[in-house]
């Protein structure tokens, strides 16, 4: 019995019709098949035709997914290069959905959106798959987030604190120090398991991440999922959904997860690419509708769960021309639970992490932290808005001291706060960054309150 019992589970898997299909027509980024039948988001292997020129990027076959449905032929977009692909291939479907293997066997290592090892070690062996699009958590079975992650960075933990399960969007243009800042979270963090993804950037930067601001101990308990922006959009995009379905797992185990995606913004232009291919209508700024549809999928499947672990995100949003109201930005603030806005003219004036406390927020904040340190914070954001406030009258010598006393107490403070909120490395103990806070304002406070 038990014998045909392997035998049914080995029928069950076995495949005895091969549904076949041909390119039709190659486009841009799509690919058209006419002949087959296959659902959009099944996987497809392609078979480029063995002619006299094969070039040395020729594959066996080409992986591609299913996009789209036309009348009588079906959109493909492929996962990696497409030479030796001409009309005529044989287009064969796989009956496989996209998945990725989860386990403790991936902590230390560098991976594509396959699980397929980027470090040079050998592959992977994972016991466990798990679909890349899982099934949303019912919001009434989230427990609240209720408890502090500490960042290591002083003004991060101090005025725009972060809780275990909180999503949380670092905004800024290029060139601000948005990888930067995320290397120091990421090495210093109070967290179980960092899962980074890093979605099409710079293929440089996966290196440099790696060595300077991870190290041998931060590496030990990571998973780096890589798409550089060379990559096709497909790959990005399943990249960032692999990093998710990783993150998943451990959280299931009861884990804090930290998760990091550098950047959603490449993940958004990804899938403006394969919306556009697919013949959708572009919106604002070229973004397709799928585009303002999958950007709150990715986002509520962090956060935390009944299993007690949580997933904490922190995503960078890449400003397109430092404007914040851009699409992408725009919509992402309505969607996190908080962000942190670096600054251009910040960065200029040599203050790093160039974090603009005015215009940065934790929406988590007031639940999580005690009455002092509210207070602390209130005080200091209302320090820095009146120096905002007068900034250029000062900087042209129109002010005269005595005139205006809260302006005053304000210059009297500016140096410290200043060089309280500028930190070169991570790992700052929350504790003592408050403490040091409430020494600066502690004398002003005072006054005030007498």
């Amino acid at each position: 019995m038990i014998r045909l019992n392997e035998y049914h589970a080995q029928l069950n898997k076995s495949v005895f019709i091969k549904r076949i299909g041909q390119v039709r027509q190659f486009s841009g980024l799509s690919i058209e098949v006419t002949g087959l039948n296959a659902t959009v988001g099944e996987l497809c292997s392609i078979y480029p035709k063995r002619g006299e020129y094969q070039g040395s990027d020729a594959a066996e076959h080409i992986v591609a997914e299913v996009i789209g449905i036309g009348a009588g032929y079906l959109t493909l977009m492929p996962y990696g290069s497409v030479q030796g692909l001409a009309a005529g291939c044989e287009v064969v479907a796989d009956g496989a959905y996209a998945e990725i293997g989860v386990g403790e066997e991936l902590l230390g290592r560098v991976i594509d959106g396959f699980g397929q090892p980027l470090d040079g070690l050998p592959p992977v062996r994972t016991q466990l798959k798990k679909p890349l699009k899982a099934a949303p958590i019912n919001p009434m079975q989230r427990p609240r987030i209720e408890k502090v992650l500490e960042t290591g960075i002083r003004c991060i933990d101090s005025l725009l604190t972060i809780g275990k399960g909180q999503r949380v969007g670092i905004f800024a243009g290029s060139g601000v120090g948005k990888s930067t800042l995320l290397g120091m979270v990421a090495r210093h963090v109070k967290a179980d398991i960092n899962i980074i993804a890093l979605i099409g950037e710079r293929g440089r930067e996966v290196r440099e991440f790696i060595d300077k601001q991870l190290g041998d101990e931060g590496m030990k308990r990571s998973v780096v999922v890589v798409a550089t922006s060379d990559q096709p959009a497909l790959a990005r995009i399943r990249a960032a959904y692999a990093a998710l379905a990783i993150a998943e797992y451990f959280r299931d185990q009861g884990l804090q997860v930290l998760l990091t995606m550098d950047s959603v913004t490449r993940f958004a232009m990804a899938r403006r690419e394969v919306g556009l291919s697919a013949g959708e209508p572009p919106t604002a700024r070229g973004y397709t509708p799928s585009v303002f549809a999958e950007l709150p999928e990715l986002c509520e499947r962090c956060g935390t769960a009944d299993s007690g672990g949580a997933i904490t995100a922190l995503m960078t949003v890449l400003v397109e021309g430092d404007d914040l109201n851009e699409p992408i930005s725009d919509s992402l603030r309505s969607i996190l639970d908080g962000h942190i806005v670096l600054a251009r003219q910040l960065a200029h004036k040599g203050q790093y992490p160039a974090i603009d406390i005015l215009k940065s927020v934790s929406r988590v904040m007031p639940d999580i932290v005690s009455q002092e340190q509210k207070m602390l914070a209130i005080e200091t954001v209302k320090q820095m808005a009146v120096l905002e406030r007068n900034r250029q009258m000062v900087d042209i010598g129109a002010y005269q001291a005595g005139s205006n006393p809260a302006l005053d107490q304000a210059l009297q403070l500016e140096t410290q706060l200043l060089n309280w909120l500028k930190q070169d490395e991570g790992g700052f103990p929350r504790d003592q960054a408050i403490q040091n806070l409430g020494n600066i304002l502690g004398r002003q406070m005072l006054r005030d309150r007498v």
